[in-house]
């Protein structure tokens, strides 16, 4: 007979750690931080190749000038371009927008057969796991990313207000702050023995019926949360909830768009079944995360509202390898191997039928910084090179509403660059193979 885990005591949620915890957090990021933080007032990146995802043209021996954080200029590459600016010289690489990932848990560590891991995880101990992921993720050329979700509450928020205040270096962060999820749903902790206790911060978004559900967003975003992200279904990675099964009514996820809407903020919405899926696109979800088990009929709802796809397809790769190895849960095994190359099919469905698309690996599934693993899973299943690098640029910025500001290396973006040592665009995996990481200007050291 299983014994019940002893119960926990409520846990003040991050933001209010002592402040020492997120110096400390930044002592664990020096020896990237130190170089993250020096810059000169003026930076030419002297570019061997450059590609401009917004023309789809790779450009040769170019100048990028750089300055307060932006792109300046591009132009052909001179002595007198160079002038009075340090130069970088990145003349044997092929230079790319800093790579962005719209769907990481990056405050959590990577998954394991312990249903029970993230209880056992002080908020001491989450905000270390938080730095030495949002390093890891900077480095692998990923300067963006969608943070969708954390158990304990509010946990990302404080993780991302540390990066932004330069207190340890991390990727930019758009943050979710809490799942919206139903009594023992996909965003629960679930599968616990019988008598656990789920202190109150690990549950800040559960909700039932529409007013809990609005009351939820508002509290989210009293907090500081960029976005919302409701679990419109189960989940493949929770035990007792299946991923084809809706959790919410249409009426419980228009109420999250409406209130979130109402204070400028996006919904994404987790829906892996073809039901769960159509129904928060009919409520005006803003992307479908997952998507695993779509059908015709949800693809052409995609195109018909403009709704974006955030698929996950690497994922199911790793959870058969390391799950089978490690002896995950039979019924999580079971999940993945029901929606794998379901998912897989119909996000071939979505490149032709011109589903907007945007990148995004569920980091945290899997170890931090191996981000760029997707790529060629992406071109596998139908996309160019091209059109997979802009899903992680360009497209991405446009999902987040920021593509006046990110995506692309334009003049007034911000100088986010990443330099990868062969061309993309014939070999998309050797997005692996980063050569140099600048975010915001500030050029980023790698291990």
């Amino acid at each position: 007979m299983k014994s019940a885990l002893p119960a926990l005591p409520a846990l003040p949620a991050l933001p209010a750690l002592p402040t020492l915890l997120l110096a400390l957090a930044a002592a664990l990021a020096a020896p990237a931080h130190a170089a993250y933080s020096q810059a000169a007032e003026r930076t030419v990146v002297h570019a061997g190749h450059l590609l401009d995802v917004d023309s789809g043209r790779m450009l040769t021996d170019q100048a990028v000038t750089l300055a307060d954080g932006k792109v300046v200029s591009v132009q052909p590459w001179s002595a007198d371009a160079a002038k009075g600016a340090r130069v970088l010289d990145w003349t044997a690489w092929t230079v790319v927008p800093g790579l962005m990932d719209m769907h990481t848990h990056i405050s959590e560590e990577a998954e394991t057969a312990d249903i029970a891991a993230p209880l056992k995880i002080s908020p001491a101990q989450q905000a270390f796991i938080g730095a030495m992921n949002a390093r890891k993720t900077l480095q692998a050329g990923f300067t963006t990313v969608r943070d969708v979700g954390v158990y304990r509450g509010f946990a990302d928020i404080a993780l991302r207000d540390a990066i932004n205040a330069g207190e340890i270096p991390g990727p930019r962060m758009f943050v979710a702050g809490a799942y919206i999820t139903a009594p023992g749903g996909g965003g629960e902790i679930t599968g616990l023995p019988p008598g656990t206790v789920v202190p109150p911060e690990f549950r800040q978004g559960v909700s039932r019926g529409v007013d809990q559900v609005r009351h939820n967003v508002d509290k989210i975003l009293d907090h500081g949360a960029d976005l919302i992200k409701v679990i419109a279904t189960g989940a493949v990675l929770a035990n007792g909830t299946e991923p084809g099964k809706p959790e919410f009514t249409e009426a419980e996820i228009h109420a999250a768009v409406v209130e979130a809407a109402r204070r400028g903020k996006f919904v994404a919405a987790h829906a892996h079944g073809a039901e769960g899926i159509k129904r928060a696109i009919r409520a005006g979800v803003r992307s479908i995360e997952h998507g695993s088990l779509i059908d015709d009929e949800g693809i052409a709802l995609l195109v018909k509202h403009g709704t974006w796809l955030v698929a996950d397809i690497y994922d199911g790769d790793y959870i058969e390898e390391i799950g089978t190895r490690d002896h995950w849960s039979p019924e999580i095994l079971r999940k993945n191997e029901e929606t794998t190359l379901a998912q897989r099919e119909g996000f071939r469905k979505a490149v032709k039928a011109g589903v907007h698309l945007a990148f995004g690996t569920d980091a945290g599934v899997y170890p931090h910084g191996q981000n760029a693993r997707q790529f060629a899973y992406m071109v596998r299943w139908g996309m160019t090179p091209l059109q997979a690098i802009r899903s992680a640029t360009i497209d991405a910025a446009r999902l987040l509403g920021k593509e006046k500001e990110l995506g692309s290396i334009a003049p007034g973006k911000a100088a986010d660059l990443v330099a990868v040592g062969c061309d993309p665009l014939h070999d998309v995996d050797c997005l692996r193979q980063i050569r140099g990481v600048i975010k915001a200007g500030q050029p980023v050291a790698l291990e």
